[in-house]
Order: C-alpha cells, then structure tokens, then sequence
C-alpha cells in the first residue's frame, strides 16, 4: 500500500504569527531569529518545514534564514519556496551564501554581485571576518543586473 504525500504548501507568514517561524528556527536547533520588519515565508504540511526571512534594504530585499527542516531536505523545497517569494519581488534581491551553495543559487536565477546597498556590504565584510561568503543578486525580468 503506497502511503500518501502530503502537498506542501507555500506562503508569506502573516506578521502575528512571526513567533512560529522562531518556533520552527528553534525546533531545528538554529539560531535564526525573526526580526519585526521581516518578511517571512514559509512552507508547511501540517507544520511549518522550511523558512525564509526579506528583510528590507535601500532599493530592495535581503534574503536570509533560508532553512528547510532536516527530513524534508533534498525533495525541492527550498526550490519552490524561493520562486514563491521571488514573484513578489519588484526589486533586487540580495543574498549571502557560502561556496558551496552557489550553484544551487544560480538554479534559482541569482547572479553575482559587486554592487550593494552600503549597509549590506558593510555586513558582508565583517561576516568574510569569519566565513567564506559570496554576495549575490536576483533582479525581476527586465531590470538591470551590475
């Protein structure tokens, strides 16, 4: 007897129920965290299985806290999660990953950046303090890329 897959569904968490993505963070031993002027999106079966956090920067979006629960990995969900969340951008959305993870977001249509809003590179200068970290960027159709 083949068991049934549950659908998964995707969407922006609305801002009252922002405590269960730190839930959901917590639950997976990260030490993420939602911040109030986020946008937090997620996907969920019963439960929430994976979290994404825009957080607002000049002329755009910063992508952070991309996580999707252990058993769920590997089956697309981050994949779908982020073409969800992308086709309500308007503007550049900026990211910071590691090495090993570039590929997977060139898949999703980032690209490299050189350009950032100031306080994102200042960021991304004191975390390379620590951490190899690549800036990327994924722009709506049509707009320009640095």
């Amino acid at each position: 007897m083949s068991q049934a897959v549950e659908t998964v569904h995707y969407q922006r968490l609305a801002s009252e129920l922002l405590p269960l993505a730190n839930k959901f963070y917590k639950s997976q031993r990260s030490n993420m965290r939602v911040g109030r002027s986020e946008q937090v999106w997620i996907a969920r079966q019963t439960q929430i299985i994976a979290a994404c956090c825009l957080k607002p920067v000049e002329h755009g979006q910063w992508l952070t806290a991309l996580l999707v629960a252990s058993q769920h990995r590997q089956q697309g969900i981050a994949s779908q999660l982020l073409q969800q969340l992308l086709r309500s951008c308007a503007g550049p959305v900026w990211l910071f990953c590691h090495p090993d993870l570039l590929a997977f977001y060139q898949r999703q249509g980032f690209q490299s950046s050189t350009q950032l809003p100031a306080a994102l590179a200042d960021r991304l200068r004191r975390y390379q303090q620590k951490q190899p970290l690549l800036a990327l960027v994924w722009q709506p159709l049509g707009a320009a890329v640095d």
